[in-house]
């Protein structure tokens, strides 16, 4: 069965931003120092930050499997649950986002997510950094050539 990707509901938010939450602990947290960690769970807790962004949630049969949010053509965060990883996920999400839209698509990823970037047509536009205590590698991935109008129907991607 595929991984389908929409537009996240609200009702939603608590429980992707939990998911977004363990699955940083487990894989990210661990490479980070102690103020990165910190950095990256006050951005989870910052309501005024995540209400500028656009949720988009990967679901297999019913259930929540994994979280994209972005901004301004900026995916800020992309997290899949780990017993998901390499099955679709991620790729239904990033398809979902950039169905039908024009121009580049840029993340800072971290150093775990890098090779599933760069297998989602990313690539390195600069060299590691390092800022506030977060370890981040600058990306970006080429747009479509015409945006057509995203509706829920066209920003449903299943892969």
């Amino acid at each position: 069965m595929a991984h389908i990707a929409r537009r996240l509901p609200p009702e939603l938010l608590p429980e992707a931003l939990e998911l977004t939450r363990r699955v940083f602990l487990e894989f990210e947290g661990p490479d980070y120092p102690p103020e990165g960690v910190e950095e990256f769970l006050r951005f989870l807790e910052d309501r005024e930050t995540l209400a500028g962004l656009a949720f988009w949630g990967s679901f297999l049969e019913g259930k929540l499997t994994g979280v994209l949010a972005a901004r301004e053509r900026h995916i800020c965060l992309l997290f899949v649950d780990r017993d998901h990883h390499r099955q679709g996920a991620a790729r239904a999400l990033v398809e979902a986002y950039t169905a039908g839209c024009p121009g580049p698509v840029t993340v800072n990823s971290s150093p775990y997510g890098a090779e599933a970037y760069r297998r989602l047509g990313f690539v390195d536009t600069d060299g590691m950094q390092f800022v506030n205590g977060m370890y981040f590698i600058p990306m970006k991935r080429e747009g479509q050539a015409q945006c057509d109008l995203v509706t829920e129907e066209k920003s449903t991607a299943e892969v």
